[in-house]
């Protein structure tokens, strides 16, 4: 229902956005209101619309080329994505982009191996070929879910480095093998006291590789610098995920707020990186909204949940920009349930007196808002209002609880680009279920 306030806010609003044309000149004023920072925390609504890829990428492509970014940090596994970095920066085995993003195979495979992240994968590669190492830029992982995947990689670079250590975290990684390659299973049995858990083994091992990086970055210069970030983060990953996975049958507060807080440990991995590299720190994150808006300015903080965006405005201020991304209409890539097959739904038009609904009605399209605090936009400081958030489940029969919440989103977010109707990614992998017309309005996602 809307309230006597929102002609006026609509009102507002017209005034305040800056139009979205499809032209070079759009970003000009973002560009403008990131300036020097070096940090820029671009988000998305959903996890499966080609606009938020694809703006966000070019984005991202500008602020590399204009401002020298020297990192693209993402919300994906650390293996997966520096299996893409490793071919970006000329180091891979990998033939092509295509070929590059072949890690990605665990649900939701669309979310990284689709067209829009295939198109920058093959920019980014083309941009740094030629270039020396430290004006090259990387492509790294965020996220915690890579156990089994990470422990492999460990004992992979101790074989060739330190033969006696191999052997010794392959004792401790040994903890798991129990459960085969379900770490939730590992979760249950440990949170319920069936096992004792692997907390001891991938800690201590965690520190023995730390105390010995010295050492072994001595031995072959940057390449062995690059294979030794690359081991020590997924020894992080594995001691992370550990505790992640046995947080998962507790309260969702707890398990939610290890995984942002491993991403916020990871990004200042990447920017401590480039620094020992001798290349000033510059990231552009991506992932959901729901990660990199400010979690102080939404719901989310009234049950004890902190995001990445918050941790990192914290520690860094006015360094770090935070962009968020929103939709009235048109069509996501998403699935029914966790690890269903991917389909191509049809997204309803936002609920009355959301923040999409009001930026829908001023008429305007497409159009970003400056949420500077003292510009025309603060009007969206108060009163907090619903803001949808599709991941990569979406479920339009029971949208109202599973996507919206309340968030003061000119306290969220510096900046919001909305993109009025907006269409599926393409996932690489095309199956016969998403290349059905998208699904009506009504149809039982749930069921």
């Amino acid at each position: 229902m809307k309230t006597t306030l929102e002609p006026t806010l609509v009102t507002a609003l017209r005034d305040a956005a800056l139009p979205l044309v499809g032209t070079p000149e759009d970003f000009h004023p973002l560009l403008d209101r990131i300036g020097d920072a070096p940090l820029v925390l671009i988000g998305e609504a959903s996890h499966g619309t080609h606009e938020f890829y694809r703006i966000r990428a070019e984005i991202t492509k500008r602020l590399i080329v204009e401002k020298g970014f020297g990192a693209v940090a993402v919300e994906a596994d650390w293996p997966d994505a520096y299996r893409v970095n490793r071919y970006v920066r000329g180091r891979g085995v990998d033939r092509d982009a295509t070929e590059a993003l072949g890690g990605f195979q665990r649900f939701p495979q669309w979310m990284w191996r689709n067209a829009d992240v295939l198109d920058f994968v093959g920019w980014l590669q083309a941009h740094n070929a030629g270039r020396p190492v430290r004006e090259q830029t990387g492509f790294y992982g965020l996220d915690l879910y890579s156990l089994h995947a990470s422990m492999e990689a460990v004992l992979r670079y101790l074989r060739v480095v330190d033969p006696d250590a191999a052997q010794r975290a392959a004792q401790r990684y040994a903890c798991f093998e129990q459960f085969g390659e379900d770490p939730q299973s590992y979760g249950y049995a440990t949170t319920y006291g069936l096992t004792p858990s692997c907390q001891r083994e991938v800690v201590e091992q965690l520190v023995e590789l730390h105390r010995s990086a010295a050492e072994y970055a001595a031995r072959d210069g940057r390449v062995a610098a690059d294979d030794l970030f690359f081991a020590e983060q997924n020894a992080r990953v594995v001691a992370n995920a550990e505790r992640y996975y046995r947080a998962m049958f507790g309260d969702r507060t707890g398990s939610w707020n290890l995984r942002d807080l491993h991403m916020s440990e990871t990004l200042q991995a990447v920017i401590d990186f480039q620094r020992g590299q001798r290349q000033a720190p510059r990231v552009v994150v991506w992932a959901h909204n729901s990660h990199l808006g400010d979690a102080r300015a939404t719901e989310m903080s009234r049950r004890g949940e902190l995001n990445l965006g918050q941790l990192t405005r914290q520690r860094f201020g006015r360094d770090a920009v935070l962009v968020g991304f929103s939709t009235y209409n048109g069509s996501v890539t998403a699935a029914s349930n966790w690890d269903e097959p991917a389909q191509r739904m049809r997204v309803r038009p936002a609920l009355s007196g959301s923040i999409e609904s009001l930026c829908h009605r001023t008429g305007l399209g497409n159009f970003m808002l400056d949420l500077a605090p003292t510009g025309a936009a603060s009007v969206l400081l108060q009163p907090a209002r619903l803001e949808r958030a599709i991941g990569v489940i979406y479920r339009p029969d029971t949208e109202r609880q599973s996507h919206y919440f309340h968030a003061s989103v000119a306290r969220q977010f510096d900046a919001i680009l909305h993109y009025d109707t907006t269409r599926a990614v393409e996932p690489m992998e095309r199956t016969a279920v998403w290349e059905r017309d998208e699904a009506p309005e009504t149809y039982p996602t749930a069921l």
